[in-house]
């Protein structure tokens, strides 16, 4: 990813604007342990609590980083009940990365985030169904099958 990902300006600005990056060898003791690093390059989006709250194992190009960036910024605003915060970041990938391998799980979070805050199952139908039209096989498009039923 140094050569190919990091480089990209759009890479390096979205990281600086919104991470604290710490880049540690895989196996670097303590942290390789604590947070079970086996391979490299591990993403990991912690909390300042050192809570995780999204991985990343393998090389990701700057089409999917970012994606898979914002996908973890929105899962920490999920995790701490910070709904429209977490909206925010999942419109942001499908608006700017509706195709990308991170949008699927995306799309399932916003539905579900939108039932938390309103309690009407309607969002969640509505993410099986654009799961469904925009990707059929993927694995959200599968755990959000019984939302068809709402």
């Amino acid at each position: 990813m140094d050569t190919v990902t990091y480089p990209e300006s759009k890479v390096v600005s979205f990281i600086s604007e919104n991470f604290i990056p710490l880049r540690l060898a895989f196996d670097s003791k303590p942290y390789s342990e604590k947070f079970n690093v086996k391979w490299t390059p591990t993403l990991i989006t912690l909390s300042p609590e050192s809570q995780e709250h999204h991985r990343s194992v393998g090389f990701l190009g700057p089409e999917e980083l970012i994606p898979s960036l914002l996908l973890g910024l929105g899962k920490f605003h999920f995790d701490n009940d910070q709904f429209d915060a977490a909206l925010g970041r999942f419109g942001q990938l499908v608006e700017g990365y509706g195709q990308s391998d991170s949008a699927p799980e995306t799309i399932f979070l916003d539905g579900v985030c939108r039932y938390k805050q309103s309690h009407d199952p309607k969002p969640l139908k509505a993410a099986y169904e654009k799961l469904r039209a925009a990707f059929p096989d993927s694995e959200w498009t599968k755990r959000a099958y019984p939302y068809r039923l709402l």
